[in-house]
């Protein structure tokens, strides 16, 4: 019998960085997931198949059950997809020790349901799904995996808007109603450059800003930004946000250094330097992008559940 499990991508509107310390976060399941089909087979061994949003094969090995890590096949030894796959097997075995423990196998098929360089959590869906599989904590396979703190695995398991906060190292999470009447204004632009959030973490933490003056700071942020009934009022929240993490990790605002003739309003989202933008404006909004070589211009409506 075939099991599926469903995970939604996500998008962190305000707090990137600063949700490790603890700051307030909007944070946004989106249309885009990922999927995970299993099904029982007779061979005692993990089939593994991978797919992207062209349903073209990007990764597939066999993994032996026990779980263990391969000894005679070297290039799936240094493999980083089938490292990162079996660790995480491995830590849903130590929270679940009989589950591979069966004379049976596994057949895992996973579909993704955006372009893997979009950066709306393609390894968030893939920890959550296999949580769901494995009856474990998402979180707590996410700690031994890929790390961070852990927004986009309330995204993957809601159906709403979310604020997500860390309190002693645990989620707190509340859904809120977030639907701006404004949204046909607002729209998600790819950046075409899939940025590392492990390099941009370093670099926040290496900052030498206050972080618990910026944690308030954006804590008021959230608090107005998800209250806001007009536009220009939502982008002026967009660009102090925008300022306060430009000055925290020392990097240039996106307006500044790529769009500086935009005529409305550009907050970077999760990882600086790559992944989508959120941009203010009107009908001619994807057009501009559109002329500056950016082809990827996702409408809100389009992009979040």
């Amino acid at each position: 019998m075939k099991k599926t499990f469903y995970s939604h991508g996500k998008l962190l509107i305000t707090g990137e960085y600063a949700v490790l310390d603890g700051a307030l976060s909007l944070a946004l399941p989106t249309r885009f997931g990922q999927s995970m089909e299993v099904e029982r087979i007779k061979e005692r061994i993990i089939q593994w198949e991978s797919r992207d949003i062209e349903d073209n094969t990007w990764f597939k090995t066999a993994i032996p059950l026990p779980l263990e890590a391969p000894e005679n096949n070297v290039e799936e030894a240094t493999s980083e997809s089938y490292s990162t796959l079996l660790k995480l097997l491995k830590t849903a075995e130590q929270q679940q020790p009989e589950f591979f423990a069966s004379e049976t196998g596994f057949k895992v098929v996973c579909h993704l349901g955006f372009p893997r360089d979009w950066g709306l959590g393609s390894s968030s869906t893939l920890v959550n799904n296999i949580a769901q599989w494995t009856d474990t904590d998402p979180y707590l396979l996410l700690a031994e995996s890929f790390g961070g703190s852990g927004y986009d695995i309330a995204c993957a398991r809601q159906h709403l808007p979310l604020l997500y906060q860390l309190t002693e190292n645990k989620p707190n999470i509340e859904t809120v109603e977030f639907d701006p009447s404004f949204s046909e204004s607002l729209y998600f632009v790819h950046l075409n450059q899939k940025q590392n959030s492990r390099e941009g973490i370093r670099i926040y933490r290496e900052s030498t800003a206050n972080k618990t003056t910026l944690v308030k700071e954006l804590n008021q942020i959230t608090h107005a930004l998800i209250g806001a009934t007009q536009l220009d009022e939502f982008a002026s929240y967009l660009e102090k946000h925008e300022q306060l993490i430009s000055k925290a990790i020392r990097l240039p605002m996106v307006k500044e250094k790529l769009f500086p003739d935009f005529p409305g309003s550009l907050k970077s989202l999760g990882a600086w330097g790559g992944d989508f933008v959120l941009a203010t404006g009107g009908p001619d909004t994807p057009e501009y992008f559109r002329t500056k070589g950016y082809q990827t211009i996702v409408p809100y409506r389009e992009m979040i559940l």
